[in-house]
């Protein structure tokens, strides 16, 4: 697997962590937790070697191993593990643009392609008012059946949001979407936005 990618600053930095822990063979792990969901974290976690996993991908670091959690490679392509250095020491990041939904191939069903545009770029936008939509269905003629949850349910706003916000990004990505179904009981209102 070589779609992960580790900096030369990363791997010092994680190559210094590693020999800190005076344990021969301790590698470093990179997982991810609840992949594919909108509650996706990446991580890494030392790993010894009485901890390796067998089906875990394995990439050398030559300071140390990178063990890649094998139910997670998918979620981890494209990411990258970079460490920037500064006045109070640093900052580790991983950026891994897959891990809340695979990336999907463009021949994919348009349900798939459909759920990776929703949770790859209208959620991201939707989460800075505490809202998220999620496909309910799509139509045997292309109508996406859509639920909003969170800040849009019942937010005064959401028919704006869903035709200039979420049915303009669909449409445009996804031309052959025919329209959109909004079915939220938008009388609640606990957690509205506006």
């Amino acid at each position: 697997m070589d779609t992960v990618t580790v900096t030369e600053s990363a791997r010092r930095y994680l190559g210094q962590l590693v020999q800190k822990q005076d344990v021969e063979g301790m590698g470093v792990r990179l997982f991810v937790t609840q992949p594919g969901t909108r509650h996706a974290e990446t991580c890494l976690a030392y790993c010894p070697p009485h901890e390796v996993v067998p089906s875990d991908e394995q990439l050398d670091m030559d300071e140390f191993p990178l063990y890649i959690d094998h139910n997670s490679i998918t979620f981890l392509e494209e990411a990258v593990i970079d460490f920037q250095e500064d006045q109070t020491g640093g900052q580790l990041t991983i950026k891994a643009p897959n891990a809340k939904v695979p990336q999907v191939s463009p021949d994919a069903p348009l349900s798939e392609r459909l759920n990776y545009v929703l949770q790859s770029e209208v959620n991201p936008s939707l989460a800075a008012h505490g809202g998220e939509v999620s496909l309910v269905e799509l139509t045997d003629d292309n109508v996406a059946v859509l639920r909003f949850g969170g800040g849009c349910q019942g937010c005064a706003a959401v028919s704006l949001t869903l035709k200039q916000g979420v049915e303009r990004t669909l449409k445009e990505q996804l031309p052959e979407i025919s329209g959109i179904e909004d079915v939220t009981d938008h009388s609640y209102r606990e957690n509205a936005y506006y």
